[in-house]
């Protein structure tokens, strides 16, 4: 009899967030209908309540401590669960954050590859070719613009961007995971792929294959992003049906 492999999931999650800790297991709760291989998630916490950019810089200094936690449970993946903390820090940083953080886990003697969403995001879109994006996010403005500013230094145009200035990230959780389905009719579809959701908190999981099937159009999020890269860094199979093409497995 052959063992099913488990894999260790885990993730750097700001306090006050309520959705990566969701959203992430769906999808590969979704996944072990079809694959043999199994889950489980574990996750430390960075003190975060509103989403201002002193507060992010603050937080970020603690996914270290994070980090030894989670490779203390020997994690097979480590993802940072926080999208513009990291866009925040400034251009290309993703690249410096995953580089420390999975330098804290080899010191501790459980090496365990690092995805952050803002990492995800970029290279998810990338994956699928997409030059040109529009983009939803509860973010005030300026931190929108955060997070156009990131995309776009690494080469992908961002078209079209809507902002809800929501700026209690308990608040950003409590939106309903369907309207994205709405909101994005507003956005510019003039582009190869739509972000549903630039942020790991606003719920958009249930919007993601609702809006692809009426755009026509790749159609991704941060947690799906996430869960693409986690997957690629274990090497195991992307093909998850109803969450989009990044995870059609054809990526």
């Amino acid at each position: 009899m052959n063992l099913v492999r488990t894999y260790r999931i885990g993730q750097i999650v700001p306090s006050s967030n309520t959705t990566m800790e969701t959203e992430i297991p769906a999808i590969l709760r979704a996944r072990e209908a079809l694959f043999a291989e199994r889950f489980t998630f574990h996750s430390s916490r960075m003190r975060m309540q509103k989403v201002t950019k002193d507060e992010l810089a603050k937080m970020d200094s603690d996914s270290d401590r994070c980090a030894l936690e989670l490779s203390d449970a020997a994690v097979d993946v480590l993802g940072y669960a926080c999208l513009v903390a990291i866009m925040s820090m400034g251009n290309g940083y993703h690249r410096v954050s995953e580089k420390r953080l999975f330098q804290r886990t080899m010191d501790n003697g459980h090496p365990a590859p690092v995805v952050t969403s803002a990492g995800a995001l970029v290279e998810g879109l990338q994956a699928i070719g997409a030059k040109k994006v529009s983009i939803l996010t509860p973010y005030m403005k300026p931190l929108t613009q955060l997070v156009i500013d990131y995309i776009e230094n690494e080469g992908i145009e961002v078209v079209d961007s809507i902002s809800l200035e929501i700026p209690d990230n308990l608040d950003v959780g409590r939106q309903n995971p369907l309207a994205p389905v709405e909101i994005t009719k507003k956005l510019n579809t003039q582009v190869d792929a739509i972000v549903a959701s630039a942020c790991v908190q606003m719920p958009s999981l249930p919007s993601i294959q609702l809006i692809e099937d009426r755009v026509g159009l790749p159609v991704l999020s941060s947690s799906v992003a996430t869960t693409y890269m986690m997957l690629k860094k274990l090497s195991l199979e992307t093909g998850i049906s109803g969450f989009g093409s990044l995870l059609n497995g054809k990526f």
